[in-house]
């Protein structure tokens, strides 16, 4: 079969299209026929071998596929890494029907962006009606979801950034109330401004680097930081414990692989998502479709910041 199987680590030059032996599925799992693959940010990473796991060669990236199983079934699956391919296999825990009303991408978007998205708030920030919320990234794949979410569960105020114009007018459709550069120069005093005068009690952070130290300066008492990435590649400033004390402030991180040894920490807020988007309450963006030998410039897109929402392959492409 046709997949992207990389033999070194790199950028995105080194995504090729190999042809392999097809997969086989062992005891429970899955053989899955993959209509569309997820193109994640954390894959950029995986490909040059600077992600929180390790990874060993040959590999092929993809940590999500939509697709059909033998018996019919159209499933939405976490597959670890394979979904660069024509077929991929899962374990059958976390390979979940997707409903009608919910299309290929949309089910792409919500089962790794969507289920971080609903955790970030409900687990590590533990949103509360009225709560001010920063979301860094609010055009992207979480940022998206996220900025809906939480003001669908009651948030008082969203603040999106964003790098350009047409992403801060896409976040303010979206529902944020306010929409931000997120360069990191003065970016404490500008989130300061667009709420109003006053810190955030959550923020939302994936950039890392010095985007960490001004939203961390500008989070309130009892506030709340959740670090999920480091878009930025770039360290933040440690954090001395009095600086947590004073103003009784939380820094946490997630990481959407520390659900995955329980499949109902997915599947719980998946079936949630599910029922959101197709009753038009949530509104899950695909932001672009590229061919499998397009999967280069689909990485070179997304590490520039060119993209929104989504990213999907098509393996028969």
């Amino acid at each position: 079969m046709r997949a992207i199987q990389i033999t070194e680590f790199g950028g995105p030059e080194v995504l090729k299209i190999s042809d392999v032996p097809e997969p086989v599925a062992g005891d429970g799992q899955v053989l899955i026929a993959v209509d569309r693959a997820g193109i994640n940010y954390a894959d950029t990473h995986q490909v040059e071998n600077s992600y929180l796991s390790t990874t060993e060669l040959p590999l092929i990236p993809g940590g999500e596929v939509v697709g059909h199983t033998a018996d019919g079934r159209r499933v939405v699956a976490l597959v670890g890494s394979g979904g660069y391919a024509e077929q991929a296999v899962a374990h059958a825990p976390y390979a979940w029907d997707v409903p009608e009303g919910v299309t290929d991408g949309q089910a792409l978007a919500l089962v790794l962006q969507g289920t971080t998205a609903w955790h970030l708030l409900k687990t590590s920030t533990h949103l509360q009606p009225g709560e001010s919320v920063l979301v860094h990234a609010g055009a992207g794949g979480v940022g998206s979801l996220a900025v809906q979410l939480a003001k669908h569960w009651g948030a008082g105020r969203v603040i999106a950034t964003a790098s350009t114009e047409e992403k801060r007018r896409q976040v303010l459709e979206l529902g944020a109330d306010s929409a931000i550069d997120g360069t990191p120069e003065g970016l404490k005093d500008r989130i300061l401004a667009a709420n109003g005068g006053k810190p955030v009690d959550i923020v939302l952070e994936m950039v890392g680097g010095p985007t960490f130290d001004e939203s961390f300066a500008a989070l309130a008492r009892f506030g709340r930081l959740v670090t999920f990435g480091a878009a930025s590649r770039e360290p933040a400033a440690p954090i001395d414990p009095s600086r947590l004390m004073k103003g009784s402030k939380t820094v946490a991180g997630f990481w959407l692989a520390d659900c995955f040894a329980n499949p109902a920490l997915l599947g719980g807020p998946l079936a949630e998502l599910f029922d959101l988007t197709a009753n038009g309450t949530l509104r899950p963006i695909v932001g672009g479709e590229y061919a499998l030998s397009e999967v280069a410039t689909a990485h070179e897109d997304m590490r520039a910041r060119r993209t929104v929402g989504k990213l999907v392959l098509d393996p028969t492409r």
